[in-house]
């Protein structure tokens, strides 16, 4: 292979702190949109089955993401999951700012991790 070639793969490698770090960014977001539920029917007035299909099928994609997280495809579906985690806002507009937050923490899971055990490993 290249330097080039395995340079690029190696932006892919999942090391053992990244995915500790995104699954704990995921599990605390699985909880949120869970609790988007109850708010969006309550507080917004939006159709329980609506509702639910949202808040709580966002959820379960998150901890099936955390699942996944040996594989490298899976950060691309948590990313994913933090653009929708961002559109429940039009549901809750709280979750616009929670969503945000939510996906800088996921950026800075994966950024910090690859850097931190980058440096331990030289």
């Amino acid at each position: 292979m290249s330097g080039q070639q395995q340079e690029r793969r190696g932006l892919f490698t999942v090391t053992p702190g990244m995915r500790r770090l995104c699954a704990s960014v995921l599990g605390m977001e699985a909880i949120v949109v869970g609790l988007l539920t109850p708010v969006a029917i309550n507080v917004q007035g939006v159709a329980p089955a609506f509702a639910v299909t949202v808040g709580l099928g966002l959820a379960v994609l998150c901890v099936l993401v955390i699942g996944m997280l040996k594989r490298p495809f899976a950060y691309i579906v948590g990313s994913a999951v933090q653009v929708l985690a961002i559109a429940s806002g039009f549901l809750v507009p709280t979750m616009f700012f929670l969503g945000v937050i939510f996906a800088a923490l996921w950026i800075t899971a994966i950024f910090v991790a690859r850097r931190v055990e980058g440096v331990t490993s030289r």
